[in-house]
């Protein structure tokens, strides 16, 4: 029997997309490191496809140690060359230094007692913005919740988080609830946020 759920579009019929969309996409995130793996991954994809680093983040979880802030912070040129020959990632140095010098800003964060994800969830008033687009709709790609996020993440040293990557990580991790109103996940995720 055919699967008869109503699905957001872009989803398409890829198992790896559609398990994505059903499991993860839109679920409130609010755990500090996962919250920081999920910005490195975005901006992994900056000018690819997310079913690319879908099908490359076990691969890139094994090879980045299990996206431990304190072990990638330690990182030198040696750890850099090792990750620029592993066929499992996506080999960019820029992106591979970015997610090293990303680390290194989480620890600073959490040494001096900011806690990330209050920090992130705050652009956000601490909850997620419930959208209700009808399933055809495009999506903003970038909103003024995105675009000071992303200013405040390059102002902390941050890279790889322009307004468009910080937006689809916004959607990915729950900040923004941008399944179509039609989606079986809509009202499941909305239901998902903290009070």
């Amino acid at each position: 029997m055919a699967d008869s759920l109503h699905r957001c579009a872009w989803c398409g019929t890829d198992p790896l997309y559609v398990a994505y969309h059903d499991e993860e996409w839109g679920v409130p995130e609010y755990d500090a490191r996962a919250l920081w793996e999920k910005l490195v991954l975005d901006g992994f994809q900056a000018g690819l496809a997310w079913i690319t680093i879908l099908r490359k983040r076990e691969g890139m979880r094994d090879a980045f140690d299990g996206f431990d802030p304190e072990t990638i912070a330690a990182y030198g040129e040696a750890d850099i060359e090792r990750l620029l020959g592993d066929s499992r990632i996506i080999r960019s140095r820029a992106k591979i230094n970015s997610a090293i010098k990303g680390a290194r800003i989480w620890l600073e964060m959490r040494d001096s007692g900011e806690d990330f994800s209050e920090w992130l969830w705050s652009f956000v008033g601490g909850a997620p913005i419930q959208n209700s687009w009808p399933d055809g709709d495009a999506r903003p790609v970038a909103t003024p919740e995105s675009e000071a996020m992303s200013k405040a993440l390059k102002k902390r040293g941050f890279t790889f988080v322009g307004p468009v990557i910080v937006y689809a990580f916004m959607q990915a991790v729950g900040m923004v609830n941008d399944h179509g109103a039609e989606c079986f996940r809509h009202r499941q995720v909305r239901a998902m946020a903290r009070s």
